[in-house]
């Protein structure tokens, strides 16, 4: 395991977020993991995720987005997150991840994977979303999905039964 300081280009100017690389011997495929809006890359869930995958021979990139590294809690602006999933992606092809890469995300970070796939920023072999807002909590009317048909991609949904970013629960 490897700690790596990651530099994204944001408007403002280049911005470090933290990461954390894991290849074990003999990987076979690479998943890049990012958090959800309220934790950052060290959450015992993504610690635990990253540990199984490493051990299934799986190498992990976890990392933060720009906010969090800021000490911020609440998201910065989506082209932040897009951005840094770009640099993420970059940093994976000059490592010579194994692959094929996919990328993976805890509720918003699976979202704003999503949407950096479907504007072309980065090319997943496929998306793992654990934990998908589909809306707003309690506001299933304002659907957070339009872009998802835009994703060649393979897209795989984990969902929980009490996700109030799901509903309803059919």
């Amino acid at each position: 395991m490897s700690e790596r300081p990651l530099t994204v280009d944001l408007p403002a100017g280049p911005a470090t977020v933290s990461t954390v690389w894991e290849r074990p011997e003999g990987a076979w495929a690479t998943i890049a993991v990012a958090h959800g809006a309220g934790a950052g890359h060290r959450h015992p869930f993504l610690e635990g995720l990253a540990r199984s995958l490493v051990d299934a021979g799986i190498a992990t990139l976890r990392f933060n987005f720009p906010y969090v590294e800021a000490g911020r809690r609440m998201p910065g602006p989506a082209g932040h997150a897009i951005a840094t999933w770009g640099a993420v992606f970059a940093w994976l092809e000059d490592a010579a991840a194994p692959g094929p890469v996919w990328a993976a995300g805890k509720s918003y970070g699976g979202r704003m994977a999503s949407m950096a796939a479907a504007d072309g920023t980065i090319a997943p072999a496929g998306l793992i979303y654990l934990g998908y807002p589909l809306h707003p909590p309690g506001d299933p009317s304002k659907a957070r999905t339009a872009h998802l048909p835009d994703i060649e991609q393979r897209q795989v949904f984990i969902e929980g039964t009490n996700d109030p970013f799901v509903d309803p629960h059919d």
